[in-house]
C-alpha cells in the first residue's frame, strides 16, 4: 500500500528519540545535586549575560568572599558566591562537573559528597583569605585587598578532584595525584595568587576528606574502563554493519 514503506522508520525514529530521553533522565538522576548545581549556575550566567557591566559587578561584589564580608555576613557570601561562576563558559564548567561532581556524588552519595564541596568551598576560601589578611597586616598587600572580588565554584570542584584520588585503584592512583597536585602547584607557581592559595588548599582539604569515603563501594580502572570502551564500539561498528548489510540484502519495497 502507497506509503507504508515509511511509517515503520518513523516509528523506529520515534522509539529511538524515547529510549535516548529515557538514558539521559537516568543518568541525571543518579547525580541529581550535580544537576541542580548546574541548573542554578546556567540561570546566574545568563543573569550577568543579560545585565550591563556596571549592574553585573554590584552583583558580583555582594556575594564576594572577600575579608569585608566574611567579617560582615560570612554565612551568606559563604552560601551564595558558590552560585556564580567566575571565568570561564557555563558549557567548560558542565563538562568538569560531569567529568568529576556525576562521579564523586555516584560513589560517596549526595550528603557526603556535598560536605565534601562545602568543606572545601569554605576551607580553602577561609585559608587563602587569611593569607591575604596577614599579608595586608604585614603591609605586604594593599589594605583595599579586603573589597577584592573572590566567588566562583573552582574551590568545590579542586575539593571533589581531590577526594576522588581514593576512587581509583592503585596503582594509578598514585599517577592521578601526582598529575592533580601537579596541576595545583604548577597552577599557584604560575600565578602567585590568593585564588591559586585556595586551589591548592581545597585539593588538601578533599585528600584529607577521607574517612568520608571509607566502606564507599565502588572503584574506577582506567585500565579497564578503556577495555571495556573499545569493547563496546567494537559491539557498535559490527552492529552497524550487519545493519548495512540486512538493508542492501532486502528486496525493494513494491508500490500499490
Amino acid at each position: 500500500m502507497s506509503g507504508s514503506a515509511t511509517r515503520v522508520p518513523r516509528a523506529r525514529r520515534g522509539a529511538w528519540w524515547a529510549r535516548a530521553a529515557r538514558a539521559v533522565w537516568r543518568y541525571v538522576r543518579r547525580a541529581p545535586g550535580t544537576y541542580i548545581w548546574l541548573v542554578i549556575l546556567l540561570a546566574t550566567t545568563e543573569v550577568i549575560r543579560h545585565v550591563d557591566a556596571a549592574t553585573a559587578d554590584r552583583i558580583l561584589e555582594r556575594r564576594s568572599t572577600n575579608l569585608h564580608h566574611l567579617q560582615v555576613s560570612p554565612v551568606r557570601v559563604l552560601a551564595t558566591s558558590a552560585l556564580w561562576i567566575a571565568g570561564g563558559g557555563w558549557l567548560s564548567y558542565f563538562a568538569l562537573y560531569n567529568l568529576f561532581h556525576v562521579p564523586a556524588e555516584r560513589w560517596l552519595g549526595t550528603l557526603r559528597w556535598v560536605s565534601v564541596a562545602v568543606l572545601a568551598h569554605v576551607g580553602a576560601t577561609y585559608l587563602s583569605e587569611g593569607v591575604l589578611g596577614w599579608a595586608i597586616h604585614r603591609g605586604l598587600a594593599a589594605p583595599k585587598a579586603v573589597y577584592t572580588l573572590d566567588y566562583g565554584v573552582s574551590y568545590a570542584l579542586a575539593g571533589v578532584v581531590g577526594v576522588l584520588t581514593y576512587l581509583v585503584v592503585r596503582p594509578w592512583r598514585y599517577l592521578y595525584l601526582a598529575g592533580v597536585l601537579a596541576v595545583y602547584v604548577l597552577g599557584l607557581h604560575q600565578g602567585r595568587d590568593y585564588t591559586g592559595i585556595g586551589h591548592l588548599s581545597a585539593v588538601l582539604i578533599g585528600l584529607a576528606c577521607y574517612p568520608l569515603t571509607r566502606e564507599r563501594p565502588g572503584e574506577f580502572d582506567p585500565v579497564a574502563s578503556a577495555r571495556a570502551l573499545r569493547r563496546w564500539l567494537r559491539l557498535r561498528r559490527w552492529l552497524r554493519q550487519r545493519s548495512r548489510r540486512r538493508v542492501r540484502s532486502r528486496p525493494w519495497p513494491g508500490r500499490g
